[in-house]
């Protein structure tokens, strides 16, 4: 198949790019490297997948061909660019397209909500017009277990109820649904949304836990415990949340009256706080120094996802038990690879 992955500098996207490539399919990945956070763990990423530059930067439209990965280029292009986009899709034809290209973080939502706007919504906007007006068969983009809310129902179905998000992050992800549910029943291409859990691993985002407490436990410093340390979490490992999205990949809904699909992407194995903690202590080989502190704007107080229907209509099956992927995840926070070590 021939597919476009959006985001493909960021934590999921590169993943996917890599192993969709290594599968056999022509992959492009398009990213506009923004500095959001540290840029050169994206690019540390985009060295993974054999793309790499001896200038300092990745010029703006510039195309690289992996190194690596004959079947997979690079282009530095942002969704939110209609003309660039609309000329790529027109120039490569895709079968399908993988939208991992996002404004992330629910804290930052509460201080830059513009930003979120800007991308998850006239982003995705033109990602979904793109896909109507140049014969893409299926759009597969990441949504977010955020859209749940204050649900206190556990574990999370794809038939509960969310119309009550708690941040601006999560709203822009359900409107991202609504908006895929109305172009799928308008126009016909399948559309699949994907709610991920609370993904770590070797290469995660600088802004979530497991990178910020293996840096402040590595330097000796406090790290901060929100909620008193009294918060659960569905901690997903990356390749879980890549395989499962291949999954959706391969499984495009059926033109019936809307070919349209939801679903969660998570272990199923919710975790608490403290004990992810203490795993991470011990993967690191001393104790972390606790700050703790009360429930943060925007946070939620657990998160439990209830995977069957992807395991029923996808064959999704989760495999990393949090000890190997915290080990996994230490391993390369210690290594050279980690360019943000020192």
């Amino acid at each position: 198949m021939k597919i476009l992955v959006t985001g493909a500098a960021g934590f999921i996207g590169s993943k996917l790019m890599q192993k969709l490539a290594e599968r056999g399919d022509e992959i492009v990945g398009i990213d506009n490297i923004n500095d959001y956070y540290d840029p050169r763990l994206k690019y540390g990423r985009l060295r993974e997948c054999g793309i790499a530059t001896d200038a300092p930067e990745i010029e703006w439209g510039s195309e690289i061909r992996s190194t690596t990965l004959p079947n997979c280029r690079f282009i530095r292009m942002a969704i939110d660019d209609k003309t660039a986009l609309d000329r790529l899709m027109e120039r490569e034809r895709f079968q399908k397209v993988v939208n991992m290209a996002a404004q992330a973080g629910v804290r930052y939502s509460i201080t830059n909500p513009y930003a979120y706007l800007q991308s998850n919504i006239v982003g995705f906007l033109n990602v979904l017009e793109a896909c109507r007006n140049y014969g893409v068969e299926h759009l597969i983009y990441a949504s977010s277990s955020s859209v749940y809310g204050m649900n206190a129902k556990v574990p999370y179905s794809e038939d509960d109820k969310v119309a009550q998000p708690v941040s601006l992050y999560a709203a822009s992800k359900m409107s991202n649904e609504l908006m895929a549910h109305a172009y799928s029943k308008l126009y016909g291409f399948a559309t699949t949304g994907l709610r991920f859990f609370t993904v770590y691993g070797p290469w995660g985002r600088p802004d979530m836990s497991p990178m910020l407490f293996a840096r402040a436990i590595s330097k000796g410093e406090p790290i901060k415990v929100f909620n008193n340390g009294d918060m659960i979490r569905d901690f997903t490992y990356i390749d879980d949340i890549a395989e499962g999205t291949i999954c959706a990949i391969d499984h495009q809904p059926e033109a019936s009256e809307v070919p349209f699909k939801v679903y969660n992407i998570g272990c199923s194995n919710p975790v608490k706080l403290m004990d992810f903690i203490e795993e991470m202590e011990s993967a690191f080989g001393q104790p972390a120094q606790k700050n703790f502190l009360p429930m943060q704007p925007g946070d939620v107080y657990q998160t439990n996802a209830d995977t069957s229907k992807l395991e029923a209509e996808c064959g999704y099956k989760p495999h990393w038990k949090l000890h190997d992927g915290i080990a996994n995840f230490a391993a390369w926070y210690k290594s050279y690879k980690n360019p943000l070590k020192d």
